[in-house]
C-alpha cells in the first residue's frame, strides 16, 4: 500500500462536494494547487495529502471523512485488474463471524489466519476497513466499497437497476429457495431477500461473486454464492429451487454450443449458437423444481428472432411461458433497446397446460402490483394464435390498439407546441451585423503548436456488442448519449469533459463539446485543446463549418479531414464569447427540432383523430 494515497480529479470534486469542471478551474486560477504525482495528461493522479491539506487551506474541506480515506487507500493498493479483488476480499473479511478474534492477532497471525476464500488483502486494508466497519456498521460500509467499486469503473461494470431488480423480485412472489445463476453483484438476490428464505448464487468472475456474497451476508441473508459458468460448469447441478431470477448476457456466441449440444437441459431444442439467452432459459427451467417461478429479462430480439422460433415453440405448447412483458428502453443494463421480461413455469407432470399467454406493455410502474396485477394492464393471447410460422412474441403485436385519443391530449400537445415556438424567438443569439477580418489558421498547425492535442478511433470496430457503451458517430450527430456496445482494449479511446468530438464520415457535420467521460466508437476525432490557450466551444463552433468545408464528399457521405479545417486567431477572451454564442446557437437548434417534433406530433393526432372519428371538422 502506498502512503500517500493518489486521487484524481473525479475524486477530488466528490471530496470537495463540487462539479469535475470546478476542479479543473481551480487548477488554472490557483497557481499553489498541488502539481499532479503520477498518471497521465488526461487523467492526473493528485497526493491526497496534499489535495487534502489545500482544500483546509482554501475552507473547502473540515476533514476528510474516515471513509474516503480508507477507499483511497484501498484502491491505490491495487491496479484497475485487481481492485475488484481486492475489494472483495476486503467485504468478504468484514461480514466474517469471528472478524474480532481475528482482528486481536499481530499481523503476521491475522495474515496466516485468514481463510482462502478471502484470498490475501494487505492486513492493514483489513484493519483500516475494520475499523469503519465497528464506526458506520458491518452493512453500511460494505455498501460503501461496492458503491465506491461501481462508480470508480462505472464504464466497465453491469449494474441492473433497482427499479428493475424490485420488479423481477416482486413477479417472482415468496419463495423459499431462490437461485440467480448469473448473480453479478447480487443486486436480484438482495431484491428478492426479503420474500425469500435461502439465497443461491454463481457468478463467472470470482472477485464479483465474493463481493455479492459480501453483500448478502452483511444483510443477515442464508446465502451460498460460488464462482464459476453455470453454463458450462453449474454449480448446483441438483437443485431444484422454487423460483429463477437471471439477466444473462445478450448475443453471447461463445456460450458453450460446441461443448453443450447434448446437454439434458435443453428440454425444448437445443439453442442456436447465437441464442445464448435461450440457453439461459433452458437451463432456468432446469434448476427449478416443478411448479416453480422464473423470470428472465431478454433482449426484444429474443421474441422474434427466426433461429429461435422452434424453441419459443416448444415452450408454448408445453405451457411453460406465462407471460411477456416489454420493458422501457434503457431497462437492461448491457443494452440500450427495450427488453422483454419472461416469465416462466416448470411444467407439473400432471398439470393443466394453460391456454393463453399474457402479453403486456409499458413504464415500470404499470407492474408493480406483481403477477397478480399483470391481469389489469396485460392482454391475454391465446397460444394457438402465436404458433405460427413466425412465433413472434413481441408484446405490442398483441396488445389492443393504442386507445382512441383522450380527452385533453390534443390540447396539451397545443400548448407544448405554442410554448416552444413563444421560446423560439427569445433564444436566437443576439449578434451584431457588423463585417471584420479574420486571420484564420489551419487546426493541424495548432496541434502542432501543443495548442490542441487529435486523435482519431479505429475504423474498424464492434459496436453491436460487448460490455462497455460506446458513443458512436450518429450518437454525436443526433447529441445523444451512447448507444454502441464494445469490449475493453488496448486501443479503446476515451473523450473527457472539455474534449470535442466530431464524426469522421457524416452526412452532416456536428461538433460536439462533451461534458461527461464516455468511450468512443469507430469514425471519429477527438480533439482535446489547452483550456489557456483555446475555448472549446469557440472550436467547435468554428468546427462545424470549416470542417465541413475542408471535406470530401462521396454519394452525399462527408469525409472530413479536421486537421485541415481553419480557425480565426483570437484572444482567450473573445473566443468565450464567441463559445457563448455558439453554446446559445445549439440550445435554439434543439429548440427548432423539439418544436418540429411536436407540431407533427398535433398533425398527426388530428389526422388520426379524424379518420377514427374521434375529431370532427369544427363548425365555426
Amino acid at each position: 500500500m502506498h502512503d500517500d494515497a493518489t486521487v484524481a480529479a473525479g475524486d477530488i470534486a466528490r471530496l470537495a462536494g463540487v462539479g469535475r469542471a470546478a476542479v479543473s478551474n481551480w487548477r488554472r486560477r490557483f497557481p499553489d494547487f498541488p502539481e499532479p504525482v503520477g498518471g497521465t495528461s488526461s487523467n492526473p493522479l493528485f497526493s491526497l495529502s496534499d489535495v487534502e491539506a489545500w482544500l483546509r487551506d482554501q475552507g473547502k474541506l473540515e476533514e476528510l471523512p474516515e471513509d474516503e480515506r480508507v477507499w483511497q487507500q484501498i484502491r491505490n493498493s491495487a491496479d484497475d485488474l485487481q481492485l475488484a479483488s481486492l475489494v472483495g476480499a476486503v467485504a468478504a473479511f468484514l461480514v466474517l463471524p469471528d472478524r474480532e478474534q481475528l482482528l486481536e492477532k499481530s499481523d503476521a497471525k491475522l495474515a496466516a489466519a485468514l481463510p482462502d476464500d478471502v484470498g490475501d488483502p494487505p492486513v492493514r486494508l483489513i484493519r483500516s476497513a475494520a475499523g469503519l466497519a465497528r464506526e458506520r456498521g458491518t452493512t453500511e460500509t460494505v455498501e460503501f466499497l461496492y458503491r465506491r467499486y461501481v462508480e470508480t469503473h462505472s464504464r466497465r461494470v453491469q449494474v441492473v437497476s433497482p427499479e428493475v431488480a424490485s420488479l423481477m423480485a416482486g413477479l417472482l412472489g415468496s419463495c423459499e429457495t431462490v437461485l440467480d445463476p448469473l448473480c453479478g453483484f447480487g443486486a436480484l438476490l438482495l431484491a428478492v431477500r426479503p420474500r425469500a428464505g435461502r439465497l443461491l448464487g454463481q457468478e463467472r468472475d470470482q472477485a464479483t461473486a465474493r463481493l455479492a456474497a459480501a453483500r448478502l451476508g452483511g444483510q443477515g441473508a442464508e446465502v451460498v454464492v460460488r464462482p464459476g459458468d453455470a453454463l458450462k460448469g453449474d454449480a448446483f447441478p441438483e437443485a431444484e429451487v422454487d423460483g429463477v431470477l437471471c439477466v444473462p448476457p445478450f448475443n453471447e456466441r461463445g456460450w458453450g454450443y460446441e461443448e453443450l449440444t447434448n446437454d439434458p437441459r435443453w428440454q425444448y431444442g437445443l439453442p442456436p449458437r447465437g441464442e445464448s439467452e435461450l440457453a439461459w432459459v433452458q437451463h432456468c427451467l432446469a434448476r427449478v423444481r416443478p411448479g416453480g417461478q422464473v423470470v428472465v429479462l431478454m433482449p426484444p430480439a429474443a421474441s422474434n428472432r427466426r433461429s429461435g422460433r422452434r424453441i419459443r415453440s416448444q415452450l408454448l405448447r408445453a405451457g411453460a411461458l406465462q407471460a411477456v412483458i416489454g420493458l422501457p428502453a434503457g431497462s437492461a443494463p448491457q443494452s440500450s433497446l427495450p427488453p422483454n421480461l419472461w416469465l416462466l413455469r416448470r411444467p407439473e407432470d400432471k398439470g393443466a397446460v394453460p391456454s393463453h399467454v399474457l402479453m403486456a406493455d409499458g413504464p415500470l410502474e404499470a407492474f408493480r402490483a406483481g403477477l397478480q396485477g399483470l391481469g389489469a394492464v396485460g392482454h391475454p393471447v391465446p397460444i394457438i394464435d402465436l404458433l405460427d410460422d413466425e412465433v413472434d412474441l413481441t408484446p405490442s403485436r398483441y396488445l389492443p390498439k393504442a386507445a382512441a385519443l383522450r380527452a385533453g391530449d390534443l390540447e396539451k400537445s397545443r400548448e407544448d407546441l405554442e410554448r416552444l415556438a413563444a421560446e423560439l424567438v427569445r433564444m436566437i443569439p443576439e449578434v451584431t451585423a457588423k463585417s471584420r477580418g479574420l486571420t484564420m489558421t489551419a487546426l493541424g498547425e495548432l496541434a502542432r503548436a501543443g495548442a490542441v492535442q487529435l486523435e482519431q478511433t479505429p475504423m474498424r470496430m464492434e459496436t453491436e456488442s460487448g460490455d462497455l457503451p460506446l458513443l458512436t458517430a450518429k450518437d454525436v450527430t443526433l447529441g445523444r448519449g451512447p448507444t454502441g456496445r464494445g469490449h475493453a482494449d488496448l486501443g479503446t479511446v476515451v473523450a473527457r469533459p472539455g474534449d470535442i468530438v466530431i464524426p469522421a464520415v457524416a452526412r452532416a457535420v456536428r461538433a460536439r463539446v462533451m461534458t461527461e467521460e464516455v468511450t468512443l466508437g469507430p469514425h471519429l476525432f477527438v480533439i482535446r485543446v489547452d483550456e489557456e490557450v483555446l475555448d472549446a466551444h469557440f472550436v467547435a463552433g468554428f468546427l462545424r463549418v470549416s470542417a465541413f468545408r475542408a471535406a470530401t464528399t462521396l454519394s452525399g457521405t462527408y469525409r472530413l479531414d479536421v486537421r485541415r479545417a481553419q480557425l480565426p486567431r483570437l484572444p482567450i477572451l473573445e473566443q468565450r464569447r464567441y463559445g457563448a454564442v455558439f453554446r446559445r446557437l445549439e440550445a435554439f437548434e434543439d429548440a427548432v427540432r423539439r418544436t418540429a417534433e411536436t407540431g407533427h406530433l398535433v398533425a398527426g393526432q388530428i389526422l388520426e383523430g379524424l379518420i377514427e372519428g374521434d375529431l370532427q371538422p369544427s363548425t365555426q
